[in-house]
């Protein structure tokens, strides 16, 4: 499992326990961009404890999909078969991992925790705040062919294979575009996505890190890539 932090004091000690909790069997790998607030020391701590916990310490932040890609570099270089991801808030429940990791087992390349499919809920947004991110996964699947309700969601498993074949050095997208653009990815090399509904909690404590610039970039890249792909696909047909 691979949890990236930045000033996750407040939570990163009672996600670890969660996790282990809910997947015994699961090494986790903080990754943590120089949080001044101690954060990677309590997770090195907390690893001490609970076994089974690795701490990667970069230097400075540098943004989740630069994280993520560093941290699954690590678990395909140590060989693991499954990789996870997964917020260090709490807004993703570790209880949910058995299922993300069984869908893998029973053959998905990609398992996205959803919460567009039934079952799936997140119930302290607002009306206005879940259109606004309902209707973004809607323009996301338009624009790229993508048969995925919640192509944004940021609590996934991947298959190490599928992770080798989509060329992670080429992935340049952070924020909600990393997890769309390898959303992309998985897809455009055949791979079997599968959505296993969550139920997503706002974040209690600690200071959420999503801005402005993350979801404008994620828009422009997703008419980027829809528009070149269309004029590819135009080009090669004609």
């Amino acid at each position: 499992m691979v949890l990236p932090t930045y000033q996750e004091a407040a939570n990163v000690v009672e996600v670890l326990r969660r996790v282990r909790a809910a997947a015994p069997g699961a090494d986790v790998l903080v990754v943590d961009d120089g949080s001044p607030d101690g954060t990677a020391d309590l997770a090195q701590a907390a690893g001490r404890e609970l076994g089974g916990v690795d701490v990667l310490r970069r230097t400075a932040k540098a943004g989740l999909g630069k994280a993520y890609r560093a941290g699954f570099a690590v678990g395909l270089e140590r060989g693991y078969e499954v990789l996870v991801e997964m917020d260090a808030d709490l807004s993703h429940d570790p209880a949910a991992l058995p299922s993300l990791l069984r869908a893998v087992e029973d053959g998905a390349d990609l398992a996205i925790g959803s919460r567009y499919v039934s079952g799936g809920s997140i119930p302290a947004w607002s009306a206005s705040r879940r259109a606004l991110s309902r209707n973004g996964n809607r323009y996301a699947a338009a624009a790229l062919g993508l048969g995925v309700h919640d192509a944004t969601a940021g609590y996934r498993a991947y298959r190490a294979t599928m992770l080798d074949k989509i060329d992670l050095g080429a992935v340049r997208a952070d924020g909600y575009g990393f997890q769309i653009e390898m959303t992309y990815r998985v897809a455009r090399a055949g791979g079997t996505i599968v959505e296993v509904p969550i139920v997503f909690t706002e974040r209690v404590l600690g200071q959420s890190k999503m801005s402005g610039r993350i979801v404008v970039e994620a828009l422009a890249l997703v008419t980027w890539w829809g528009i070149r792909d269309r004029v590819l696909r135009r080009g090669r047909d004609s």
